[in-house]
């Protein structure tokens, strides 16, 4: 399958200590699927910290001691034409802590849902120029406690997010930057009041919109992908942990990642593909120093050479 992607690794999944998520299957990266083909599989992931930012003083807390995520998500694409494609992805995730009195989670998060648009393809001396225009919406499919940090399985809010990506690539080398804008919506918790840096005597917790800064580059052809990625997460307000405290949702959560990522066809046209990844936080602000890694398996439907075999034998 000729134009399979990998599978991304870094953010978001948006839980302040666990910032290593996975969007969907292939929102962040620069090929698109053709006109009428779907692209479905699984995915898992395991992510871990100790040690995390306190505002910018770095940590760790004997009453949390290790605490580690994992996800389960099911991500798929298909291809509306060869310059549209829509996308989804919906995780399971099970958190848990080694020490303290804090009990794990787990369910269902958030599904999450793209439009992918490639607004520009055009050669520029050796190589091809590509332009991507990309717009998200997620929200919760369960009721799960947000206000749990750093347990919880997620935020609880709905999220627009827009993005503006652009990729180039000469022979089988390649890379692709893009910005992303994320619109958050405030969420409620159960309690009817709750500081920050002052008193607030009402259940609606703000949430600070954010933004996401994304390099990736490598080697890149239909059977193969091996890229380095850096991702940089910047929080647009919020406030820092107090020293010895909880974090809580409308926390400043800065992220600076950086990771690998890697995929594989079994057939030069990638019916059946393998993808997987490592990635690790470098710097922050309230979150943990996650290290984290997945592995996942996916599997393509050419509906257009199904047709062909239909029409073949009438």
């Amino acid at each position: 399958m000729k134009n399979i992607k990998s599978i991304r690794i870094i953010i978001i999944f948006c839980s302040v200590f666990s910032f290593y998520s996975s969007f969907a299957q292939t929102d962040i990266d620069a090929i698109m699927m053709n006109k009428k083909q779907f692209c479905a599989g699984v995915m898992y992931g395991s992510g871990s910290w100790k040690n995390y930012w306190e505002g910018t003083n770095k940590r760790d807390n004997a009453n949390l001691g290790t605490v580690s995520t994992k996800e389960y998500m099911l991500q798929g694409n298909y291809g509306v034409t060869n310059k549209l494609n829509v996308l989804f992805s919906l995780p399971y995730i099970n958190t848990k802590a080694t020490a303290g009195t804090m009990h794990s989670m787990k369910g269902l998060q958030d599904l999450s849902l793209f439009i992918k648009y490639m607004s520009l393809k055009k050669k520029i001396g050796s190589g091809t120029f590509s332009a991507f225009t990309i717009g998200g919406l997620s929200f919760p499919t369960t009721n799960y406690v947000a206000d749990y940090l750093p347990l919880s399985i997620g935020m609880h809010s709905t999220n627009l997010s827009f993005r503006g990506m652009l990729d180039y690539q000469i022979s089988n080398w390649f890379a692709t930057i893009s910005d992303t804008y994320i619109q958050r919506s405030n969420i409620k918790i159960d309690r009817t009041s709750y500081y920050t840096n002052e008193l607030h005597y009402s259940d609606e917790v703000y949430m600070p919109n954010a933004t996401s800064f994304n390099i990736r580059t490598g080697f890149r052809n239909n059977r193969v992908i091996a890229e380095a990625v850096f991702n940089k997460w910047t929080t647009q307000g919020g406030f820092d942990i107090s020293k010895n405290n909880m974090p809580f949702l409308s926390n400043r959560m800065n992220s600076s990642i950086i990771g690998f990522n890697g995929k594989y066809n079994f057939k030069k046209d990638g019916e059946f593909s393998f993808t997987g990844g490592f990635n690790s936080a470098i710097a922050g602000r309230n979150v943990g120093q996650t290290t984290h890694y997945n592995i996942g398996a996916f599997y393509l439907l050419d509906f257009n050479k199904k047709k062909k075999i239909i029409a073949s034998k009438s």
